[in-house]
Parts: C-alpha cells; sequence; structure tokens
C-alpha cells in the first residue's frame, strides 16, 4: 500500500463536502478543532453535569449546516449562521461550552461583507451572554472568552479567506494572460490560413480549369496539369497542418477573459468565480459559447451595472450560473437564448432563467461532464430538425 497524505485525504475531502469555489486550503477542516470544546468538562470534575446525548445530538445538527454554509447564497448564508447562534443558545442548559456554536457563526461570518460579520458578531455574543445570565452561569466570563475567542477567529479566518481569493484572482489573472496569448496566436494563424488557402485554391482552380480545357486536345498535357493539381494540393495540406499545430478550441477561462473586456467597454463590472480546472472538451465548449451568449445579451438588452459567473464541477456534472442587475422582466426568449437552449439540451443538459422586472435575470446552466446517450442525442437532435422546418 502507498503512504497516505495529508493532501490526499483533504482532496478527497473537499470534492465531497465543499464547493469548487472555495479556495484550497485546509482551514475549512481545521476549523473542526474547536468542536472538541464541547467536551472539556470530562477533564473538569468540579464543573456542572452534562447532559452527554443532547451534546452528540448538537454536533450530528451542527455538521449539516456548517458545510452547507459554504454550498448557499445571499439570504440563505445569514439565515444558517442564525440557525447555528439558535442552536448554541438551546444547547446551553445542557452544555454551558455550547459558547462554541457561537464562535463558529463568528467564523463563518468573515466569508460575508463587514457590515454583516459585525452585525453576526455582536448580535450573537449579546445572545449568548444573555442567555448565559438568564441560566444563572457565569455570563461576564463566558461573554468575555467568547468575545475574544469568536473576534480572533473570525479576524483569522478572514484574512486567511481574503489572502486565498487573491492568490486564487492572482492565478487565474495568469491563466487570463496565456489564453489572450494564445487566442493572438490563433489569430495570426488565421490570417496566414486565409493568405495561403486564399492563393493556393486559386492555383487549383485555374490548372483544373486548364486541365478540362487541354483533356480532348492534349492529354499528355492535360495529365502534367492535373500531377500539378495534385502536387499543389499536397503542399498546401502540409502547410495548412503545420500552421494548426497546437491550435486548440476556445475555452471557458479565453472566453471570460474576452467577455470582462467587452463588459467593461459596456461599463459594466464583472466578477466570476471560476477555478482552473480540466473540463471535457465537448462540455467546455458548450459552456464557452453558453457565456458568450449570455454577455452578448447583457451588453445589447440588460442594461446592467454589474454581472457575475459562477462555475461549480462535481463529479458527473458542472453548473454554471450567470446573473445580471439589469432591468430584467424578459416575456419571451429571443433567438439566442433559444440557440443556447437547444445546444445545452443535444449536449444533454437543461437551462433555467429566472427574470423579474428591475430584479435582473439569472441564467443556470446544468451539463453533464459525460457525453449524452444515444437516444438523448437523437432525440435533441430531432427536436433541432423540428425546430428548423418551422
Amino acid at each position: 500500500m502507498g503512504e497516505i497524505r495529508w493532501s490526499d485525504i483533504e482532496a478527497g475531502l473537499r470534492a465531497r463536502l465543499l464547493p469548487p469555489v472555495i479556495p484550497p486550503g485546509a482551514m475549512p477542516f481545521f476549523s473542526l478543532s474547536y468542536l472538541l470544546v464541547l467536551f472539556f468538562p470530562l477533564v473538569m470534575p468540579r464543573f456542572p453535569p452534562v447532559d452527554w446525548t443532547t451534546t452528540l445530538l448538537s454536533v450530528l445538527m451542527f455538521l449539516p449546516m456548517y458545510f452547507g454554509f459554504y454550498w448557499l447564497r445571499g439570504w440563505r448564508r445569514f439565515a444558517t449562521l442564525v440557525g447555528i447562534v439558535a442552536l448554541a443558545l438551546a444547547i446551553l442548559p445542557a452544555n454551558l461550552f455550547a459558547n462554541t456554536y457561537v464562535i463558529y457563526a463568528c467564523i463563518l461570518s468573515a466569508h460575508l461583507s463587514v457590515v454583516e460579520m459585525l452585525g453576526i458578531f455582536v448580535v450573537a455574543n449579546a445572545a449568548l451572554t444573555g442567555t448565559v445570565y438568564l441560566l444563572g452561569g457565569p455570563a461576564t466570563t463566558i461573554g468575555l472568552v467568547n468575545v475574544l475567542s469568536g473576534g480572533m477567529a473570525m479576524l483569522g479566518c478572514r484574512a486567511w479567506y481574503q489572502n486565498a481569493c487573491k492568490n486564487q484572482a492572482l492565478k487565474l489573472s495568469q491563466l487570463e494572460v496565456q489564453r489572450i496569448a494564445a487566442l493572438a496566436e490563433r489569430e495570426r494563424i488565421g490570417r496566414d490560413l486565409h493568405d495561403l488557402l486564399g492563393h493556393t485554391l486559386s492555383v487549383i482552380a485555374l490548372k483544373s480549369e486548364l486541365a478540362a480545357k487541354l483533356v480532348d486536345r492534349d492529354i499528355d498535357a492535360a495529365r502534367i496539369e492535373i500531377k500539378e493539381v495534385e502536387r499543389v494540393t499536397r503542399q498546401a495540406l502540409f502547410e495548412v497542418r503545420r500552421a494548426v499545430t497546437g491550435m486548440r478550441a476556445h475555452g471557458l477561462l479565453a472566453e471570460l477573459a474576452n467577455g470582462r473586456a467587452a463588459l467593461a467597454s459596456a461599463q459594466v463590472h464583472f466578477d466570476y468565480q471560476v477555478l482552473p480546472q480540466e473540463l471535457p472538451t465537448q462540455a467546455e465548449n458548450v459552456l464557452a459559447m453558453c457565456l458568450r451568449e449570455a454577455i452578448t445579451n447583457i451588453i445589447r438588452h440588460a442594461h446592467a451595472r454589474r454581472c457575475h459567473a459562477r462555475l461549480e464541477c462535481g463529479e458527473v456534472s458542472a453548473v454554471l450560473e450567470i446573473s445580471d442587475d439589469g432591468v430584467g422582466g424578459m416575456r419571451a426568449e429571443g433567438n439566442g437564448l433559444t440557440g443556447m437552449r437547444e445546444r445545452i439540451e443535444v449536449a444533454g443538459g437543461r437551462l433555467l432563467v429566472e427574470s423579474q422586472k428591475d430584479c435582473g435575470t439569472q441564467l443556470r446552466i446544468e451539463l453533464p461532464l459525460a457525453h449524452p446517450e444515444p437516444e438523448a442525442a437523437l432525440t435533441a437532435a430531432r427536436h433541432l430538425k423540428l425546430v428548423a422546418s418551422r
């Protein structure tokens, strides 16, 4: 058996418990060590009796909320923190060290805005101190300990999170530069191919026409021209192969870079959470084309000021979410959105659209990372033919 490394264990746990957009690092797992505080009464003989059954049940209730927080967005995150604080207050009569859960609420609040983070910190610690006081416990001591411990843990987690996000953004920026350089190379190759094939095809057309005229009058001369056509064709094939060596399809990260430039020109701020990762070529091409179409629609119709994109990849599927703060209120799908939906369905995925007036538009693209089953692809192809015939 090979040596078991922590990095392998962490990677396996992250794949199952955390979304891909959470920056790399062991902090989400290291933070769970605070749960040991719940069991301090085991080594404190003079501590009031503890209801261990309730304590263990609280841990089982806490863990889904803890890991669920990382998967949620918006108000659902705030609601999860409220639930964790409520759990702490409910368990205090059974175990005064349940204040640990309030510390966790402070740690997780580091992922929110500064105002939300400070609000959770103040309200949670005030509620904790008041509850301990009503229970007749050492309210002042527990309150001070919680403020100090929770504050340090919260600031430490926020520093880690911001630093990890900066490193991730730097890595994405470096990849953007590489992709833009590759795009410039593709454009150069395109110009070279245009010049090469324009000249070569003209020569082939002229010699083929000449051979057709000579075939009845001078068969030997016609054969010479036909052989010359063959030679020119082979030479052109060789030069085309040489020109396109190393050429690849337009990827998702390159499309993100192009989209950022296009949206910036339209005075739209664009931010995204997309980790650099290998995707199947078919899936990446579909996602890149859908992203391009979505950005085009935002520029043309949304009148938005901000746009956000987020990609999450699991073992069998990928989810791309694109949202804007534009006018929304879309009544019917245009040709671009219809084409996007058909392209996604052919790949075995689905498109969800939410557009409310003055609340922007949200697109959610769910795409399997494996190729669709033949029957599904055939059904989608028939659907496209039916649409085209209308």
